[in-house]
């Protein structure tokens, strides 16, 4: 019985000082799960098909269609990708392009997917001076001017919202209330209620529909149905899961996906609705 290789081993980015390096992997000849781990350059992550989701700075990280999700050089990150899942990787010299400094998803252009996409057949180690080296200025300069966006769910240090963020993650259609999750941490509801607040931002109740929207997001970028994921997370009809997606943003789950790979310049307004 043949094992999957951890996608970590496949390639060090670290190990060229070239400005931007990118690599493809094929989720289907390496393992799901990606260790955590950590390289002195930074990393771009996109999504060609499947979805992947991101644990770093205490938060999961979801990657959409026409996003990447931004790690910066020395952060430690752990990642899951659905067994169908492509993924293009652009990793980033330090200094060498003024991109942010925290964990954040960027819309990324068409241009930017084509051109990682043309540097993923690249050598890591092309010459200065080379059609490649060309690529990856005009690569770097354009993502310092892509929006960013917002597909993430803060989980925190603390073992207890860590616990809870876990469990759910493994089963999301739970429906346990506040009082029960007290009750399986052993913490009051009040003092759990403060604790959530204090280390998410986000009361109990938007934190965990934050966490159904990352996971449903990541289900249905891998191919899964409406009804499927609607089930999964433990929605008593479609409409309910339906309503819920169209309120968080601003679309449903297929007009969501349909606009986005036919209009990849469109970007959420401020309030989380999609434009």
């Amino acid at each position: 019985m043949s094992v999957s290789l951890s996608a970590v081993s496949a390639f060090d980015p670290d190990l060229t000082d070239r400005p931007a390096v990118a690599r493809q992997l094929d989720f289907a000849d390496h393992g799901a799960e990606v260790p955590r781990h950590a390289h002195r350059k930074g990393q771009l992550i996109l999504a060609l098909r499947g979805a992947v989701t991101c644990t770093a700075d205490n938060e999961i990280w979801i990657v959409p269609p026409n996003c990447g999700v931004w790690i910066p050089g020395g952060v430690p990150h752990s990642a899951r990708a659905t067994e169908n899942a492509r993924l293009n990787y652009l990793f980033v010299e330090p200094g060498a392009a003024t991109l942010p400094e925290e964990c954040c998803t960027l819309s990324v252009s068409p241009m930017i997917q084509e051109i990682v996409d043309r540097l993923a057949r690249e050598g890591a180690d092309y010459p200065p001076d080379s059609h490649a080296a060309r690529l990856a200025r005009v690569v770097l300069d354009e993502l310092v001017e892509m929006p960013r966006e917002r597909f993430n769910l803060p989980i925190s240090n603390d073992p207890k919202i860590r616990a809870i963020a876990d469990a759910l993650a493994a089963k999301p259609f739970d429906r346990g209330t506040l009082g029960d999750w007290a009750k399986r941490v052993a913490m009051s509801e009040r003092s759990l209620a403060r604790l959530m607040i204090r280390e998410t931002g986000l009361t109990f109740g938007r934190w965990r529909q934050q966490l159904r929207l990352v996971v449903a997001l990541r289900e249905l970028a891998s191919g899964a149905s409406v009804q499927n994921v609607a089930a999964e997370l433990g929605y008593e009809s479609v409409n309910a899961f339906i309503t819920m997606f169209k309120n968080a943003l601003g679309s449903t789950p297929a007009q969501y996906f349909s606009q986005r790979r036919s209009m990849p310049h469109m970007f959420p307004k401020e309030d989380g609705a999609i434009e």
